[in-house]
């Protein structure tokens, strides 16, 4: 039985076609608009940052399996990035404020291990820190160090992908497993392409990544040129990897200006 105490176009107010599309979030979450959650997921991080006054990044990646109180090669990981982020935002220019651009800001996936490590090394400096993390089956949360203002979530790889790389004036690469893989060689990637521009790129503890990467089997190969292995260099531990970035990044800065 209709409701005799309501409004005759109670139908149309209630229908889902009524609602302005903004306010739809069946409509939003629709196939149709999956271009729109793209652009969002692009225009919410890039309003916040700008806000912010950040200029320009320094990317971390590495193993969230890695833990400080871990085994032994995996506490000293934890330790270099943390030591890492500490220095390089202390020194890089991401204490700057007050109308100054943010620069050399650290970037994480935003989750736990090496990631958790270099958020809390700019804590440990009175930084800002990034995390970008990203919607998982099983659920990633954040971790407690990155600031929370800065803290985003996106549901498409290739755009939380796309956010690290365009602010990023380098990337500093602890071990880790296939995700690390995957990040380090998308930016080697567009490094080697020219779609990128150029950034250092630090692989932290040599006998690690040559270990598990023979690079110079893709150069016998003709896979690579001579060039594309240059790309990247190798830092003993974190404070050795801005040891490496810190002349590079200085002139960034002053060219920037």
């Amino acid at each position: 039985m209709s409701d005799p105490d309501a409004a005759p176009n109670a139908a149309q107010l209630a229908a889902a076609a009524y609602r302005t599309p903004a306010a739809d979030e069946a409509f939003l979450m629709s196939d149709s608009m999956r271009g729109v959650r793209f652009l969002m997921e692009f225009a919410k991080a890039d309003g916040i940052l700008r806000d912010w006054g950040v200029a320009s990044t320094i990317v971390v990646f590495g193993s969230s399996r890695v833990a400080e109180d871990g085994p032994p090669d995996h506490a000293r990981w934890y330790a270099e990035a943390r030591r890492f982020a500490e220095l390089a935002s202390r020194e890089g220019g991401s204490l700057d404020g007050e109308g100054e651009p943010r620069r050399n800001v650290i970037a994480t996936g935003g989750g736990p291990g090496i990631m958790a490590a270099a958020n809390r090394g700019a804590v440990d400096a009175g930084a800002p820190s990034i995390g970008f993390n990203i919607s998982l089956p099983g659920e990633q949360e954040p971790n407690a160090w990155s600031t929370p203002e800065l803290t985003f979530r996106f549901h498409y790889f290739a755009m939380r992908k796309m956010h690290l790389a365009m602010r990023a004036n380098a990337l500093v690469v602890f071990p880790g497993g296939f995700g690390t893989m995957d990040e380090l060689f998308e930016i080697l990637t567009l490094r080697q392409t020219g779609k990128m521009k150029p950034v250092p790129v630090i692989l932290v503890d040599e006998a690690y990544w040559k270990g598990l990467i023979r690079f110079e089997t893709l150069l016998a190969h003709g896979f690579v040129s001579p060039g594309d292995l240059e790309l990247m260099q190798f830092a003993v531990d974190g404070a050795d990897a801005w040891r490496r970035l810190a002349p590079e990044l200085a002139v960034r800065v002053g060219s920037a200006a």
